[in-house]
Protein backbone atom coordinates (compact mmCIF):
# COMPACT_ATOMS: atom_id res chain seq x y z
CA UNK A 1 0.00 0.00 0.00
CA UNK A 2 1.07 3.59 -0.51
CA UNK A 3 1.77 5.87 2.45
CA UNK A 4 2.26 9.63 2.66
CA UNK A 5 5.10 10.66 4.91
CA UNK A 6 4.94 14.34 5.81
CA UNK A 7 7.90 15.80 7.64
CA UNK A 8 7.37 19.14 9.38
CA UNK A 9 10.60 21.12 9.76
CA UNK A 10 11.80 22.96 12.83
CA UNK A 11 12.28 26.70 12.35
CA UNK A 12 15.44 27.70 10.47
CA UNK A 13 16.16 24.13 9.36
CA UNK A 14 18.12 24.97 6.18
CA UNK A 15 21.63 24.30 7.50
CA UNK A 16 20.52 21.09 9.21
CA UNK A 17 18.84 20.01 5.95
CA UNK A 18 21.97 20.69 3.91
CA UNK A 19 24.09 18.59 6.26
CA UNK A 20 21.71 15.61 6.36
CA UNK A 21 20.52 15.76 2.73
CA UNK A 22 23.02 13.29 1.17
CA UNK A 23 22.00 10.50 3.57
CA UNK A 24 18.31 11.40 3.19
CA UNK A 25 18.52 11.27 -0.62
CA UNK A 26 20.40 7.95 -0.53
CA UNK A 27 17.48 6.37 1.34
CA UNK A 28 15.02 7.80 -1.19
CA UNK A 29 17.11 6.46 -4.06
CA UNK A 30 16.93 3.00 -2.49
CA UNK A 31 13.12 3.20 -2.47
CA UNK A 32 13.21 4.40 -6.08
CA UNK A 33 15.53 1.57 -7.14
CA UNK A 34 13.12 -0.90 -5.51
CA UNK A 35 10.22 0.61 -7.50
CA UNK A 36 8.48 1.75 -4.30
CA UNK A 37 8.80 5.55 -4.53
CA UNK A 38 5.92 7.47 -6.13
CA UNK A 39 7.20 10.97 -5.36
CA UNK A 40 9.31 12.96 -2.94
CA UNK A 41 10.20 16.58 -2.41
CA UNK A 42 10.36 19.52 -0.04
CA UNK A 43 7.88 22.31 0.68
CA UNK A 44 9.59 25.65 -0.12
CA UNK A 45 9.03 28.27 2.59
CA UNK A 46 8.21 30.86 -0.09
CA UNK A 47 6.43 30.69 -3.44
CA UNK A 48 9.49 29.71 -5.48
CA UNK A 49 11.13 26.53 -6.75
CA UNK A 50 14.39 27.73 -5.20
CA UNK A 51 13.55 29.45 -1.92
CA UNK A 52 17.16 30.42 -1.24
CA UNK A 53 17.80 31.43 2.36
CA UNK A 54 14.08 31.09 3.20
CA UNK A 55 14.58 27.33 3.10
CA UNK A 56 11.86 24.76 3.46
CA UNK A 57 9.02 23.99 5.86
CA UNK A 58 8.93 20.23 5.43
CA UNK A 59 8.82 17.37 2.95
CA UNK A 60 6.41 14.95 1.34
CA UNK A 61 7.28 11.37 0.45
CA UNK A 62 4.75 8.97 -1.06
CA UNK A 63 6.02 5.41 -1.19
CA UNK A 64 4.92 1.81 -0.96
CA UNK A 65 5.33 -0.16 2.25
CA UNK A 66 3.84 -3.46 3.43
CA UNK A 67 2.17 -1.91 6.48
CA UNK A 68 1.61 1.40 8.23
CA UNK A 69 4.04 0.21 10.90
CA UNK A 70 6.73 -0.37 8.26
CA UNK A 71 6.16 3.10 6.82
CA UNK A 72 6.34 4.66 10.29
CA UNK A 73 9.53 2.77 11.13
CA UNK A 74 11.13 3.87 7.84
CA UNK A 75 10.11 7.49 8.51
CA UNK A 76 11.43 7.40 12.08
CA UNK A 77 14.83 6.22 10.81
CA UNK A 78 15.18 9.09 8.31
CA UNK A 79 18.39 11.13 8.65
CA UNK A 80 16.28 14.30 8.79
CA UNK A 81 14.73 12.95 12.01
CA UNK A 82 18.05 12.11 13.67
CA UNK A 83 19.59 15.42 12.51
CA UNK A 84 16.76 17.41 14.06
CA UNK A 85 15.40 18.77 10.75
CA UNK A 86 11.90 17.46 11.35
CA UNK A 87 9.96 18.70 14.35
CA UNK A 88 7.51 15.86 13.79
CA UNK A 89 6.50 13.39 11.10
CA UNK A 90 3.02 12.31 10.07
CA UNK A 91 2.49 8.99 8.27
CA UNK A 92 -0.85 8.23 6.63
CA UNK A 93 -2.20 5.62 4.23
CA UNK A 94 -2.52 7.11 0.74
CA UNK A 95 -4.67 6.00 -2.19
CA UNK A 96 -3.53 7.27 -5.58
CA UNK A 97 -6.50 8.09 -7.80
CA UNK A 98 -5.10 10.28 -10.59
CA UNK A 99 -3.38 10.13 -12.87
CA UNK A 100 -4.50 6.58 -13.52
Amino acid sequence: MLYAIIGHDVADSLELRKAARPAHVTRLQTLQNEGRLLLAGPFPAVDANDPGAAGFTGSLIVAEFATLGDAQAWANADPYVSAGVYQHVTVKPFRKTLPA
